[in-house]
């Protein structure tokens, strides 16, 4: 199956903004990339009906990634709820701006904040992310728009970190406004047998991310691709495949990914490297057929 590749703007710069926007979409189009991932770190970092325009003359598809920095939080003890709503509100309409169909990132709790749990304490904290979730799904459905929540590994959340957790969590309102985000990072790290993971995902896979088991280029790393993209053919996954690294050159991001090292000989060869790998493999499997 020859799914879209695409990449997040992260590889290159963080936050993404106005000025940067335009000759980055440019680049990633001109590598070969059919689809550019927009992360929205602040609600106004930039201006959707202009980074429309950009895309438009691109060419590219596009999905907006939500960050759930410091304080932003579907649970009360780790953020404010009704901001964090609102911040995610504003990732909506912007996704209806640029008409992105998905609106993915792990939207439970701050990246980086763990805590300790009872059984209790995981039931009390899945109901109450599914009360605070609910509103914002219905506004997803109403616009054409799945919401994708996204497990993350142990070492930067305790709320949901495997897709059975997800699963079991999200279950009552995955549907047309809600799905899920797999990352084949934290999938590496988490999941036992990472395709059998991605098959009990099955339809319930509204966006997935791609990059090598150590953030680096995917194809150079031990992860099995051509695993991998058979499991998503079994679960029915035809969206797109969006590379997502980071820049060490951020101290922020660099911070926030734990990036102590370049991942490759160049940003740009990262990301070119994915995309030739993907690309090749996906044409080889589909000879295989």
């Amino acid at each position: 199956m020859q799914r879209t590749i695409g990449v997040n703007t992260w590889v290159w710069t963080s936050p993404l903004t106005d000025a940067g926007v335009g000759p980055l979409a440019r680049r990633i189009a001109d590598m070969g990339f059919g689809a550019i991932e927009l992360p929205l770190e602040g609600a106004q970092d930039w201006d959707a009906a202009y980074v429309r325009d950009v895309i438009d003359e691109t060419g590219l598809a596009p999905v907006v990634i939500g960050a759930m920095g410091p304080g932003r939080s579907l649970l009360e003890r780790a953020g404010n709820v009704a901001a964090t709503q609102e911040y995610l509100r504003a990732c909506l309409a912007a996704a209806r701006t640029l008409g992105a169909r998905v609106v993915a990132g792990p939207f439970y709790a701050p990246t980086g904040v763990t805590w300790r749990m009872s059984g209790e304490e995981r039931t009390a904290a899945a109901a109450e992310l599914r009360r605070t979730l609910a509103p914002l799904v219905d506004e997803a459905a109403q616009s054409g728009i799945r919401l994708a929540v996204e497990p993350l590994n142990r070492y930067e959340t305790s709320v949901v970190n495997t897709v059975e957790q997800a699963l079991d969590v999200l279950g009552p309102l995955i549907g047309p406004g809600l799905g899920l985000a797999l990352d084949t990072y934290h999938l590496n790290i988490e999941e036992k047998r990472p395709a059998d993971a991605i098959r009990l995902a099955g339809s319930a896979i509204a966006h997935v991310q791609v990059c090598g088991n150590d953030r680096g280029a995917v194809g150079d790393d031990h992860t099995d691709w051509p695993a991998t993209l058979r499991a998503l053919d079994d679960a029915g996954y035809t969206g797109i495949l969006g590379l997502e690294s980071f820049t060490g050159d951020n101290a922020t991001i660099a911070v926030a990914a734990s990036v102590w090292r370049p991942l490759a000989p160049s940003q740009d060869a990262l990301a070119e490297r994915s995309l030739a790998y993907l690309t090749a493999l996906q044409s080889t499997e589909t000879e295989d057929v």
